[in-house]
Order: structure tokens, then C-alpha cells, then sequence
């Protein structure tokens, strides 16, 4: 039984090494425990503190984020209405120019046709009178065969001529 109950020398002995580990402990040790706890409790806040601040930049980040995504698809789309009006215009100004060259070529067209027409009449003309002065030399050798006929023409001219 005595190892269960233990005599009073060893609890004197027992009281007295545990007064004097608890006063190094609370000399020595409990500060820098302490301190260390303190400084790790600070730590440990800085680094949530910092989070918070991530955190709150992140959202920033993203609102700015989504600022300019709105602003570049704004841009994009003025881009676009601004492309899509050159190329209207483009178009606009390509059937102005084929409207104005086929107008300079029907107008070309008008005065060749115009030409070669008066050409033809000319041509006819000159053909017709050809053949007027083929027929009237033909008719004027018939007539003029024998020597009577010829001074009778010519007296009729010469009576004309002077009636005129």
C-alpha cells in the first residue's frame, strides 16, 4: 500500500520541485511562450488582414474586369457599324462609277451608231449619185449618137441659160 499512498517527505519533496519548476516556467518560459503566441496571433491576423485585402482587390480586379470587357465589346461594335458603313459607302460609290461609265458608254455608243449612220447615208448617197451619172452617161450616149440630135441639145441648153 504504500506505493499507493505516498509518504509525506515524498509530497513536501514533490510540492517543492514543483514550486521551483513553476517559478523558472513563469520566470523564464511563460514570457517567450507568450511573446511566441502573440507573435504568431499576429502573424496569423496579418495573413487574414492580407486575404481580405486580396479578396477585396480580386473584386475590384473583376468589376474592373468586367468594366472593360463591356467598354471593348462597345468599341468592337463601333468598329463593326463603322466597317459596315465604309463598305456601304464602298458599294455606293462602285455603282455611282458603273452607273457613270455605262452612261459615258451609251453615250459613246449613241455617237458611233450616229456616225456609222451618217456614214451609211453617205455612202448610199455617194452610191446614188454614182449610179445616177452612170445612168444619165448611158442615157446621154444613146442620145448623143448621131451629130442632128447633139446640136439640138445643145441649142436647148443654150436657150435655157439664157433664159434663166
Amino acid at each position: 500500500m504504500e506505493l499507493i499512498t505516498p509518504d509525506f517527505g515524498l509530497i513536501f519533496w514533490m510540492l517543492i520541485g514543483f514550486g521551483i519548476l513553476f517559478f523558472l516556467l513563469a520566470k523564464f518560459a511563460w514570457p517567450i511562450i507568450t511573446k511566441a503566441i502573440a507573435e504568431r496571433e499576429n502573424y496569423i491576423q496579418e495573413q487574414l488582414d492580407a486575404a481580405a485585402k486580396v479578396k477585396d482587390e480580386m473584386k475590384n480586379l473583376q468589376s474592373e474586369h468586367q468594366l472593360l470587357l463591356a467598354v471593348a465589346k462597345e468599341e468592337r461594335d463601333k468598329i463593326l457599324a463603322d466597317a459596315r458603313k465604309i463598305v456601304e459607302k464602298m458599294n455606293e460609290d462602285a455603282k455611282a462609277l458603273r452607273d457613270k461609265e455605262h452612261e459615258a458608254r451609251m453615250a459613246e455608243t449613241k455617237v458611233i451608231i450616229h456616225n456609222e449612220k451618217m456614214k451609211a447615208i453617205t455612202d448610199i448617197k455617194n452610191e446614188i449619185a454614182q449610179l445616177s451619172i452612170d445612168i444619165a452617161e448611158k442615157i446621154l450616149r444613146d442620145e448623143l449618137t448621131s451629130k442632128e440630135r447633139q446640136e439640138q441639145i445643145v441649142h436647148k441648153w443654150v436657150d435655157e441659160l439664157n433664159l434663166n
